[in-house]
């Protein structure tokens, strides 16, 4: 999924798994649960919700909320903010948002007088150009970084919880292998 970063769990799987290569296909989050169910991907990192039914699901983190802005925007004073701080200021939501966000949530903002864009790239891109504000995981502002563009932690906002998903009738040897590396168990464990 967008903003994943399973750099130390695919290098613990080279390590202890070196004949089992992993094939890693990026994958957005409104298609996560077909590729599961339909046998496209044996597991996945996702974000949550998903519909659990017929699938292990093993919440790993949860992702700060951040507000992305133009870079000179007077929203960068701050450290972090509140949803009081940004009364009056227009709240963007990408079409492929993933924190389930409406305006309702923020009473005080503005709402954009054009249609959504379609995705968080576009998104930050428009608030680069000094419309707005977005609200996204830590992970996506860092994905879709410019230098014109700046984000500060949201207090109490909404978060992102990333988890590990596979089909409940696919559990393998290799994905219980994976399922230990991503739970931090060590080469050395009792169990795998």
């Amino acid at each position: 999924m967008p903003g994943a970063t399973p750099g130390k769990w695919i290098d613990a799987w080279r390590t202890r798994m070196p004949d089992n290569p992993l094939e890693w296909h990026p994958l957005e989050v409104a298609a996560q649960r077909e590729a599961l169910v339909s046998g496209e991907v044996d597991a996945a990192l996702v974000r949550l919700p998903i519909d659990k039914t017929d699938l292990h699901v093993i919440p790993l983190y949860d992702e700060v909320p951040v507000v992305a802005t133009s870079a000179e925007s007077h929203l960068t004073a701050a450290d972090a903010l509140t949803a009081a701080d940004l009364t009056g200021e227009v709240l963007i939501v990408p079409a492929d948002d993933v924190l389930g966000l409406h305006t309702e949530m923020f009473p005080g903002a503005d709402r954009p007088v054009f249609a959504a864009p379609a995705t968080t790239e576009e998104a930050i891109a428009t608030v680069a150009a000094g419309v707005g504000f977005v609200i996204v995981p830590m992970s996506l502002a860092r994905l879709h970084h410019r230098k014109d563009v700046a984000y500060r932690p949201l207090e109490s906002g909404p978060t992102s919880t990333v988890a590990l998903a596979w089909p409940v009738d696919r559990t393998t040897a290799l994905i219980d292998t994976f399922v230990g590396i991503v739970r931090g168990r060590t080469a050395n464990s009792s169990r795998t």
